[in-house]
């Protein structure tokens, strides 16, 4: 019995989040309600409540999926890698089973659509970014916890995790606005711009 009330709260929570998703992209976020969401799977305010404190929180729920799909890739990773490539390989190979795990909430074309929206979106942005601040400070203190470092005297994790975390901003950024929105189009990406964080670290750019 408990199992079942488990599942049709879910897809209860489902059924909003896709309702969400929906408005949001095709009628904008700042026009939707929750008034808007919730007529349209014909459930009450009071449900809508339950599973979201608010709209900005169902706009940005798989997002944070995804998100949270990463940080897990980054613990699983093998010990011997050294932190940034670990940090790499956890996003790169990632994509592979993103795709299962948008699958299971929402179609993965309306996740793409919605990271347009947030891009275009003046409040989802600051949110998103701001989430991404506190997605940083975990990944400091995961790799401290795997190279043995106290986060607070040393400051490489918290450096790596910045430099590494400005290239995926920059990836999203050129992802969000490309002509190509697909999922392996950022992975490719993806892929091309951390093999580059070396040489533009500590190469010479001049050509003269």
């Amino acid at each position: 019995m408990e199992n079942l009330r488990e599942r049709k709260k879910q897809r209860t929570r489902e059924a909003l989040l896709r309702a969400a998703l929906e408005l949001f992209t095709t009628r904008g976020y700042e026009r939707t309600t929750v008034d808007d969401v919730v007529a349209a799977v014909d459930v009450s305010q009071r449900t809508f409540f339950r599973y979201f404190a608010n709209k900005e929180e169902a706009a940005l729920a798989v997002v944070e999926l995804a998100v949270a799909h990463f940080v897990d890739g980054v613990r699983a990773r093998p010990p011997h890698e050294a932190p940034m490539e670990a940090l790499r390989q956890a996003v790169v190979e990632g994509w592979d089973s993103l795709n299962d795990v948008i699958e299971s909430v929402v179609p993965v074309e309306l996740y793409l659509r919605m990271y347009q929206v947030i891009e275009s979106t003046p409040a989802l942005l600051a949110a998103h970014l701001r989430r991404s601040m506190e997605i940083e400070e975990a990944l400091a203190r995961i790799i401290a916890e795997r190279e043995g470092l106290d986060v607070e005297a040393d400051l490489r994790p918290r450096l790596v995790v910045a430099v590494f975390s400005g290239v995926m901003r920059v990836t999203e950024r050129q992802w969000s606005t490309g002509a190509d929105f697909g999922l392996d189009a950022m992975r490719s990406l993806t892929v091309s711009y951390l093999e580059q964080v070396g040489p533009a670290l500590t190469g010479d750019w001049r050509t003269n």
